[in-house]
């Protein structure tokens, strides 16, 4: 009479055992991938492949203008991902950072919210204009470093921003 409770233990315990293992790939797999990649690059976004429209930038296309940040970091820059391309000291760090902070529903070139309380530390002349399309949106962000919120902003973009400071 024991050793067949135990058997039927055994069976009970051994099928529990199964069917969590069975659950675990179906939840493990979406919270490790939610949040983790950016947003899918659609198929009007990417560039194409061939004819005249190939040499035109489409998709995730950046133009960086920087100024005041010193005689090496100062000037025009270009930035494509998704591939990654143009005319940019880190190409790929750039498009690296720009997907690390790509979130949907959030702006990652979004500014300062008015009245955020920061700190009255001047970080430079230094400016910066970002203008294009990322993930699908029109992108027209201007940076500066009047203070600490504005520092920690362009912080944030580095190195799609050069490092300053």
């Amino acid at each position: 009479m024991v050793s067949s409770l135990q058997a039927a233990g055994r069976r009970v315990l051994v099928s529990s055992l199964a069917a969590v293992a069975s659950l675990v790939p179906l939840t493990a797999v979406p919270a490790a991938a939610a949040g983790a990649m950016p947003p899918p690059v659609r198929p009007e976004d990417q560039a194409p492949r061939s004819g005249p429209a190939a040499a035109a930038p489409s998709g995730d296309h950046l133009t960086v203008v920087v100024r005041n940040a010193g005689a090496r970091r100062d000037g025009t820059y270009q930035v494509s991902c998704h591939p990654d391309a143009g005319r940019h000291p880190d190409v790929a760090g750039a498009c690296r950072t720009l997907d690390e902070h790509t979130r949907w529903g959030r702006d990652p070139f979004a500014p300062v919210p008015a009245g955020s309380d920061c700190t009255m530390l001047y970080g430079g002349a230094a400016t910066a204009h970002v203008t294009g399309t990322w993930a699908g949106r029109p992108v027209d962000a201007t940076y500066d470093r009047r203070d600490g919120c504005e520092i920690g902003r362009w912080d944030r973009m580095v190195p799609v921003l050069p490092k300053v400071g």
